[in-house]
């Protein structure tokens, strides 16, 4: 089991003067993963382009090689790290092994399910905190295709899976309700089954539907057949995955804290490479700081999001009221933008993140009352009142998106400290150098 390195306490620089400023950020981990093990099962080699290069997606790398995957570094264009050549799965081996999970979701449930497919026993563990996070529905639906699972009932990692070649089911019930990452770790190996694979959801809600879409998309993309035959239902047919070389977007939600920085220094900051199109939940930074009172604008593949004279020149920042349902990854940024309002907000739908890297409702509380806020939990999301802010230690709780919030909120409040930078390196490795150079810009 491995742990990220500590990191020491980072004191969040402050930024007076109003922004200009332009950046490029690495590949979409959500992209990089799903691709990651679509490639391991595809139908001959490939190569993802642009990758993002953190903790997640080298655990992930990691775990697929442990299944008898051939991944190397190849040359690439990119700027932030090499391409990844992927030679995939032989699916005729036994590939028993101990799969390191870290902190990393995408791994504890995109994994697992890759052992109905591949011979051997599988042992998955992981971080401290990933043992806290919810896996009963993956064992579950695991269960229901034929597999064994050796959790002692927990219904959490550590847990070994063992194939059975018996194994026959082509459909599984589940209740995703608490990660949509139960679904799409179904579905991105359903087509290898020789039924395929029907998922049916039997809860309410699926919470961050946009990251199925994300995976349907993957899919339709390598030629396999995929239908949401009726709500909460998916269909994958069985066949092949096409091999092909993939190029991956910009992590969006990543852009998050660079693009509400002009809501509180004033100016603006512009995401080169941002898609015309996309599955990511990212796309929808710029409407929800519209909310706020951004302003955003579209040049070809700049993304410019304004921030006026912003926060600290004068500016109001508006309380919002905002279902982030959809949007749930959005939330750290947008909660702590919230405390520098001038009236109350309400976040709701994001009841689900309770069971993210750590519980990101109770993390977010408890940091914007450390820095003098005013914030309750609500059975499905956090409320957010007027006050005055000071500094304080921002704690990370091991969670990239509280750190980053942090460093935020530090923009504009003196005395900000994150006391975990490095928990960065889950999904943005670079972070504490593009805030800098974000924050070090000349000014317009």
């Amino acid at each position: 089991m491995s742990t990220p390195d500590n990191s020491s306490p980072w004191s969040a620089p402050e930024r007076i003067q109003p922004l200009s400023h332009a950046l490029s950020l690495p590949g979409s981990k959500s992209l990089t993963n799903r691709e990651l093990v679509l490639a391991a099962l595809a139908e001959g080699p490939g190569v993802l382009r642009g990758p993002l290069h953190s903790r997640d997606t080298a655990l992930m790398v990691d775990a697929l090689r442990s299944l008898g995957a051939v991944i190397e570094e190849v040359p690439g264009e990119g700027g932030f790290g090499p391409d990844l050549h992927v030679v995939p799965i032989p699916l005729d081996s036994d590939a028993s092994a101990s799969i390191d999970c870290g902190l990393a979701g995408t791994v504890m449930r995109f994994v697992p399910p890759l052992a109905a497919i591949v011979r051997g026993t599988f042992h998955f563990d992981g971080d401290v905190g990933a043992r806290r996070r919810p896996m009963s529905t993956t064992l579950d639906a695991l269960g229901q295709l034929g597999l064994q699972v050796d959790d002692d009932g927990r219904g959490t990692l550590p847990f070994t899976i063992t194939h059975r070649d018996s194994a026959t089911s082509s459909a599984v019930s589940i209740d995703a309700s608490a990660s949509s990452q139960f679904v799409s770790g179904l579905l991105l190996m359903g087509a290898r089954l020789p039924g395929g694979l029907t998922v049916t959801h039997t809860g309410k809600t699926v919470p961050s539907l946009p990251h199925i879409d994300m995976t349907l998309a993957c899919l339709r993309e390598r030629g396999v057949v995929v239908n949401t035959v009726a709500p909460g239902v998916w269909q994958v047919k069985p066949g092949p995955i096409a091999a092909k070389d993939v190029d991956i977007e910009p992590d969006l939600s990543n852009a998050a804290p660079f693009l509400a920085a002009p809501l509180i220094t004033g100016g603006h900051v512009t995401v080169e490479g941002w898609p015309g199109t996309t599955t990511q939940v990212g796309a929808d930074v710029p409407s929800i700081l519209e909310h706020f009172g951004a302003t955003s604008t579209r040049s070809g593949s700049r993304l410019t999001v304004g921030g006026g004279i912003g926060w600290r020149h004068g500016a109001t920042i508006p309380g919002v009221d905002l279902d982030l349902s959809h949007a749930g990854e959005l939330a750290p940024t947008v909660i702590a933008l919230s405390a520098l309002a001038s009236g109350p907000s309400v976040f709701r739908g994001i009841g689900h993140l309770r069971g993210h890297e750590t519980d990101r409702l109770s993390a977010l509380v408890h940091n914007i009352r450390a820095l003098g806020g005013v914030a309750e939990e609500t059975s499905d999301g956090i409320t957010v009142q007027p006050a005055a802010l000071d500094g304080g230690v921002w704690r990370a709780f091991a969670d990239h998106r509280m750190a980053t919030s942090g460093a935020l909120l530090g923009l504009g409040i003196r005395g900000v400290v994150v006391d975990d930078i490095a928990s960065t390196s889950k999904t943005l490795p670079e972070f504490p150098e593009l805030w800098s150079a974000l924050v070090e810009s000349p000014a317009p």
